[in-house]
């Protein structure tokens, strides 16, 4: 996939109506609505901000939920409106519809440096059918379209993908950035390149080892995935978390890297306990071998000092999915150490999305990390080295 794609600074907007696809799919309460998280709205501004100062008239747009194409009042993107009003210190105007009568009044009659938000795209039953009915209606409200939602550049929807058939697309500043950085630690990577890939199923990272396998130096084994490499050594897993399905795929991953002379490192003790609870006790098991009564929750104290030795060196380290239980005190110490050691290194230190974005976040190691991806889903596929349709759709530059 080309990541060279053009930007918002590589056109003329002045004067301009711009549909800016954001990703908005913020948290809320569930009794009042209220946005509990507001960084998905933080991190559209820069782009925003530019457009609104090039002399741009911004239709902004973006999914919050799964309403399946029903108008859903409790997914409104109302609430989004006021807080990004907040954030802007200026007026969102804020349409009823996606392409109805009001969404399309309010966009004929939007002033460049004004800014109006429409309603939720996926109230709109051809959204994520990418319905080229409902993609021309959106690109008719304006003559170019920015694509800042990298948390859904994986799917080809109307307002994602559908509306570039009918506008001039380029990317805003956070997908640029993604496309960067990520983009080029896999195309032009500086070496050596160690992967650090995390969480519960080999089967969700099966596509990733796969890709990685063809470019990385060293790859790195952790969470509740690892138990299924154990089962293919012939280890015992007590019970641990396992999939029987892809034991022989762990086998071939291991084969394979040999052949390939890529280092795979896999856990040599780890921490067990007799119940998944945040109160369980923490066994240290030394070896590989988890007792009948006990499942593994987290990598142990001689795998943290093998892994952070791994990445000491390093000239890039890309890590998706986290090391074991993080979420429960107990378990939460491998997690910690590999995000530690991510921050003492002198690499470019990538956080693929979901997970281990929130656990970078939680440790608070964020801030020593070169750049953490806004997309989970659309991390994953990246990293699988799959055409994402939001990217492939912008104009090369």
């Amino acid at each position: 996939m080309n990541y060279n794609k053009k930007t918002v600074k590589d056109i003329d907007v002045a004067g301009k109506k711009v549909l800016l696809r954001c990703d908005f799919n913020v948290p809320q309460d569930k009794a009042t609505h209220a946005i509990t998280d507001d960084k998905r709205i933080r991190a559209a501004l820069p782009t925003i901000q530019y457009l609104l100062e090039q002399g741009a008239a911004v239709i902004a747009c973006s999914h919050l939920g799964k309403p399946k194409g029903e108008v859903k009042p409790e997914l409104s993107l109302a609430p989004v409106a006021v807080r990004l009003s907040e954030l802007l210190g200026k007026e969102v105007i804020m349409a009823s519809d996606v392409v109805g009568e009001d969404a399309t009044a309010k966009a004929a009659a939007l002033q460049p440096g004004q800014i109006m938000l429409l309603e939720n795209t996926r109230f709109e039953p051809g959204e994520t059918k990418n319905d080229p009915e409902l993609a021309k209606k959106m690109a008719a409200l304006a003559e170019v379209y920015v694509s800042d939602a990298f948390g859904a550049v994986h799917r080809a929807h109307a307002s994602t993908a559908g509306v570039a058939d009918y506008l001039p697309a380029v990317s805003g500043f956070l997908i640029q950035k993604e496309l960067e950085i990520m983009g080029g630690a896999l195309a032009n990577p500086k070496r050596p390149l160690v992967a650090i890939l995390g969480g519960s199923k080999v089967s969700s990272k099966i596509g990733v080892i796969n890709n990685l396998l063809e470019i990385a130096d060293t790859i790195i084994i952790g969470g509740g995935m690892c138990y299924t490499f154990f089962k293919a050594q012939g280890a015992n897993v007590g019970k641990s978390l396992l999939e029987e399905d892809w034991i022989e795929y762990a086998g071939q991953m291991m084969k394979k890297a040999e052949e390939k002379g890529v280092k795979m490192l896999l856990p040599v003790d780890g921490m067990a306990a007799t119940e998944f609870s945040p109160d369980a006790e923490a066994h240290l098991v030394d070896g590989i071998d988890i007792p009948e009564n006990m499942m593994g929750m987290d990598i142990g104290p001689k795998t943290i000092a093998l892994y952070a030795e791994a990445v000491k060196d390093a000239g890039t380290v890309i890590w998706n999915g986290p090391m074991g239980v993080f979420e429960f005190a107990n378990f939460a110490e491998g997690t910690r150490a590999v995000a530690k050691a991510l921050a003492e290194t002198n690499a470019i230190t990538i956080v693929g999305g979901g997970d281990s974005a929130a656990a970078v976040a939680q440790l608070g190691f964020a801030d020593k990390m070169t750049h953490i991806s806004t997309g989970g889903g659309a991390s994953l596929e990246f990293l699988e080295g799959k055409e994402l349709p939001g990217v492939a759709c912008l104009l090369d530059k």
